[in-house]
């Protein structure tokens, strides 16, 4: 199934799909941060105590942290090879190219710019390699930390950009792979990416918009 183009378009479909529910999930996590440092520092504890006392201390984090690893490394060499395979379908270019939205044309650069992102994320706010000022167990001083400063912000706001436009046009070509395309639902398809990659996209941008205006501090 993996040597064939619908056996990688599926691979990167479900793993996209997985990547998202998380993105959708973290979203919600970190609007916490509005409701002061007890709410945030608080649901950061309780991930690390999902599933206990059957699952030790920050298991569940550790289960899930290779399978998000694991999502992306797919995600990406599917991407790649189905790439290299467009290319040498078609190795002359188009006369008259065909017309394609800005977030298509992007998709590349956008996962380019979303991995990059992903390595400065756990820098930032797991390790504290690169937080101005990291204080472990205190998710919220952190996050303040981080964008309070201004590389901080543009940083962030970019990915988060570049994840936007790659969830437009990757949950409705995701959605076609799936079988879930037809005329009669390719509208409604076309409004839930742009829905969901708004929704998304604003709330992520919430947060150093909230540390900026000093609704956050």
């Amino acid at each position: 199934m993996w040597r064939s183009t619908i056996g990688k378009k599926t691979a990167m479909a479900v793993s996209g799909a997985f990547m998202l529910l998380y993105l959708v999930a973290h979203m919600l996590g970190n609007l916490k941060v509005f409701f002061g440092p007890e709410d945030m520092n608080d649901y950061a504890h309780w991930l690390r105590t999902i599933g206990e006392p059957v699952l030790h201390h920050e298991w569940f984090l550790w289960i899930m942290r290779p399978l998000l690893v694991a999502a992306v490394v797919v995600h990406g060499v599917a991407a790649y090879q189905l790439s290299r395979r467009d290319i040498a379908a078609r190795p002359v270019k188009y006369v008259h190219p065909p017309r394609v939205s800005y977030a298509t044309r992007t998709m590349r650069w956008g996962g380019v710019i979303v991995a990059l992102f992903v390595v400065w994320h756990i820098l930032d706010l797991t390790t504290g390699t690169v937080n101005p000022d990291f204080r472990s167990g205190d998710p919220y001083h952190n996050i303040v930390e981080t964008f309070s400063t201004w590389y901080g912000n543009v940083i962030y706001i970019v990915a988060v950009l570049a994840v936007g436009l790659h969830i437009r046009h990757g949950f409705h070509s995701a959605a076609l792979t799936l079988g879930a395309g037809g005329r009669s639902r390719d509208r409604a398809l076309r409004v839930a990416a742009n829905g969901l990659a708004l929704v998304l996209t604003v709330g992520f941008l919430s947060v150093p918009i909230g540390v900026m205006t000093g609704l956050v501090d």
